[in-house]
C-alpha cells in the first residue's frame, strides 16, 4: 500500500482485499486500520515486532546472508496471487488487480533480459515499492540477477545527481524525477560523462522528447522510455539495450510479451468500457488501441470485478492509443480512458468527483488536468454549490492520497 494514502483509503485496501495482518514500520503503524495486526520491520533482518490486540511478540528472524538464486525451480503456488495492487478507478472506485507469483517472475526475468542486468550493477531505486514500476523494475529483477540496490528515504535531486556519479550504473524514474535530476546535475556541474552510469531507465507517464535530448547531450547516456501498466506486472514496452534507442517511442515489445493495435474500445467516464470492438491487429502505421498479452498479465481483480480494463480473448486492452512504426516499436498518441497521470501516478478524475461530491452541500463537481511539465500534470477541481475551498481541501486531505491533492479550487455559486 501507498504510504501517501489516507486513513480513508488504507481502511478500504484493507477490508476489500480481505488483508489480515500489515507489514510496516512504527512511524507507519497508526495510519493501519484500529484492530489490524501488525508486524513492524524497523529492526528487521535481525527482528520483526508483532503486535496483535492481545499481545506484542519479538520474533526472531534469522540470518538471510549467503542466499542467492541459481537457475529457478518449479514450486508450489506460483500461480496463487501475490500481490493487490489498487488502480482502475475509472468509475470511481479503485479495484485491486490481482498479480501472481508467476506474473511478477515473468516480468522481472524479462527485465533483467531487457537491461542485460547482472550482479556486477548497480541500481538506484527513486520510486516508491508500492509503485508496481519500482517492484519489478528496481526490487524483483536485481534480486534475480544478484545487483546492488540503493534506495532513498526521501527523493532529494542533489543527493541521486551524487550517487549517480559513485558508481551507479543503472537509474529508475518517472519523467518527473529526470526533470529534477537534470537540474540538479546542471546546476551542481556532476559531470557523468566517465561515471558507471551505463542505463537510464524511464515510465510511468510521457517523456516529453526535449527532456530525452537533453538528458543524452548532459550525461552521455541516452534515457531509454518504457510503457506499462499495472494489470501486466507492469512493462509492456522498452527500448532495450542490446538495440538503438528509438527516441520518442515506448521501444519493441517486451521479451516475452506480446503487443499488437487494435480498433480502440469506448471508454465513458462512469461507465468504464462500452464496446470492446474488433480483436484484428491494424497494420503498421494505423492508431488504435495499444493490447497486450502474456504471462505477465493479471487474471483479473479483486471479487472478479469487470469495473476494470476489458479484455478481448486473452488480450488485455489498456486504454492507451499506439500507433506501431515500421521498425517495430510503438509510438504513445494519447488516452482512451477517463485518466491522467501526475509524478507517475495514475489520477482518475471520476474517483476525485465520486470523494468530493460526498461532501455535504456540493451539487456538481468537475476533475479536470493542467499542464504542468515538471510533474506531467496538475489538478482543477471545479465545485458547484454552498462550501468554500478551505471545506473542500480539508475533505480532501483526510480522504485521498497526498497525489491526488487538487492544486486549485473553483467554487461556482
Amino acid at each position: 500500500m501507498n504510504p501517501l494514502a489516507s486513513p480513508v483509503e488504507i481502511e478500504y485496501q484493507c477490508r476489500d482485499a480481505n488483508v489480515g495482518a500489515v507489514f510496516t514500520s512504527e512511524s507507519l503503524a497508526a495510519r493501519v486500520p484500529a484492530g489490524m495486526p501488525v508486524v513492524l520491520l524497523d529492526a528487521a533482518p535481525r527482528t520483526a515486532r508483532v503486535v496483535t490486540a492481545d499481545r506484542t511478540q519479538d520474533v526472531d528472524l534469522g540470518s538471510h546472508h549467503g542466499l542467492s538464486i541459481e537457475g529457478e525451480r518449479d514450486v508450489r503456488g506460483r500461480d496463487e496471487e501475490a500481490v493487490i495492487v489498487y488502480t482502475s478507478a475509472m468509475r470511481g472506485v479503485p479495484l485491486g488487480a490481482v498479480l501472481t507469483h508467476a506474473n511478477l517472475l515473468a516480468n522481472a526475468r524479462s527485465t533483467v533480459e531487457a537491461v542485460a542486468q547482472t550482479a556486477d550493477d548497480d541500481v538506484l531505486a527513486l520510486l516508491p515499492f508500492s509503485h508496481l514500476f519500482a517492484l519489478t523494475v528496481t526490487c524483483g529483477a536485481p534480486l534475480l540477477s544478484g545487483a546492488r540496490v540503493r534506495t532513498m528515504d526521501r527523493f532529494h535531486p542533489v543527493r541521486a545527481a551524487e550517487l549517480l556519479a559513485d558508481g551507479v550504473t543503472e537509474v529508475v524514474g518517472v519523467p518527473a524525477v529526470f526533470h529534477s535530476l537534470l537540474g540538479a546535475i546542471e546546476r551542481r556541474g556532476v559531470d557523468l560523462r566517465d561515471s558507471a552510469l551505463r542505463v537510464c531507465i524511464c515510465g510511468g507517464a510521457v517523456l516529453p522528447r526535449e527532456l530525452q535530448d537533453r538528458w543524452a547531450e548532459v550525461t552521455g547516456v541516452e534515457l531509454r522510455q518504457g510503457y506499462g501498466l499495472t494489470e501486466a506486472a507492469p512493462v509492456c514496452l522498452f527500448n532495450r539495450v542490446d538495440r538503438p534507442n528509438v527516441r520518442g517511442t515506448l521501444g519493441l515489445p517486451f521479451p516475452d510479451v506480446d503487443v499488437a493495435i487494435l480498433p480502440p474500445a469506448e471508454y465513458a467516464d462512469a461507465r468504464g468500457a462500452l464496446d470492446v470492438g474488433d480483436a484484428s491487429p491494424l497494420p503498421d502505421g494505423a492508431s488504435g488501441e495499444i493490447c497486450v498479452r502474456g504471462d505477465n498479465v493479471s487474471p483479473g481483480y479483486v471479487g472478479d470485478s469487470t469495473d476494470g480494463l476489458p479484455r478481448r480473448g486473452d488480450w488485455l486492452c489498456t486504454g492507451d492509443e499506439g500507433r506501431r512504426n515500421a521498425d517495430g516499436t510503438i509510438t504513445f498518441l494519447g488516452l482512451l480512458k477517463p485518466m491522467f497521470t501526475r509524478n507517475g501516478f495514475n489520477i482518475y478524475p471520476r474517483e476525485l468527483e465520486r470523494v468530493i461530491g460526498e461532501l455535504p452541500g456540493v451539487r456538481e463537481v468537475e476533475v479536470s488536468p493542467i499542464p504542468e511539465p515538471s510533474k506531467e500534470h496538475d489538478i482543477r477541481v471545479r465545485v458547484r454549490g454552498p462550501v468554500s475551498e478551505i471545506d473542500v481541501r480539508a475533505w480532501c486531505e483526510a480522504r485521498l492520497s497526498a497525489y491526488k491533492q487538487p492544486t486549485v479550487v473553483d467554487i461556482v455559486g
